[in-house]
């Protein structure tokens, strides 16, 4: 059974109830975090997550709502006796990014460090980032302010699937990868440069053939008016995304 655990799911400004929006990912023997917000150290326990048992991090981009709690995270972990390698994945530019991060707190000189290896995803449709007997996921660039990348996560066995638009403008490389999913997590940012509406939001869902969207990474809104706005435009199933809301899919 792949389980998603959306752990937050405001936009770059969150409030006392939401985080800024990242995901957890369990399938098999991966522990994936999707993006790393915050203070991910109180926030995943409090939620009945061990961090310890991370095995993946994917980073969609380099703005600090998606990144700031990556270098805590990984610190904790070295303090609390990780041996276990890590593996981090992302856009070349985010990765150099974070690595220079990490060189600022002189990380490589902390000792007995666990290994980490960082996994460059060429910025092109449908890249590979990772897969197992389990499941595939690839990339494709979206249109933000900086190099981002949507995801798309396809269980093997069963066929299920979803998609995450990541921070985007509407474009047409979101609606190709989710094309057919089962579900879309599209932001729902708003009307500002590099974000997208809701409105917008329901006609890629609808471009892409989905089943169920989720809006994601939204502002402090009223529901209905956000589920209106997009459910004129997509014909499926439309939702304001919960803190610590749970998706299942058959892997």
């Amino acid at each position: 059974m792949g389980k998603l655990i959306l752990l937050g799911t405001a936009a770059a400004v969150p409030d006392h109830d939401r985080e800024n929006t990242h995901f957890w990912l369990e399938c098999g023997e991966r522990r994936m975090l999707i993006d790393c917000a915050t203070n991910p150290v109180a926030h995943l326990p409090r939620v009945g997550l061990d961090f310890m048992t991370l095995t993946d991090l994917v980073l969609t981009h380099f703005h600090p709502d998606h990144v700031s709690g990556a270098p805590y995270l990984l610190m904790v972990m070295w303090l609390k006796g990780r041996k276990d390698r890590l593996r981090v994945y992302g856009l070349e530019d985010t990765l150099e990014k974070f690595k220079r991060l990490l060189q600022l707190f002189d990380w490589e000189s902390w000792p007995n460090f666990y290994p980490v290896e960082f996994i460059a995803v060429s910025e092109r449709e449908n890249a590979p980032v990772l897969g197992d007997d389990h499941l595939r996921v690839t990339a494709s660039p979206v249109r933000h302010l900086i190099p981002t990348m949507g995801l798309r996560v396809d269980f093997l066995k069963s066929g299920a699937s979803f998609a995450y638009s990541c921070d985007t403008q509407p474009c047409e490389e979101v609606a190709r990868l989710a094309a057919r999913a089962d579900v879309l997590l599209h932001e729902a940012g708003g009307y500002g440069v590099g974000h997208t509406s809701p409105e917008k939001a329901g006609e890629t869902a609808q471009k892409a053939g989905v089943k169920r969207l989720y809006l994601v990474h939204y502002p402090d809104v009223s529901e209905q008016e956000w589920v209106e706005k997009a459910s004129q435009y997509f014909s499926g199933e439309v939702r304001l995304a919960k803190e610590r809301e749970e998706i299942l899919f058959a892997d």
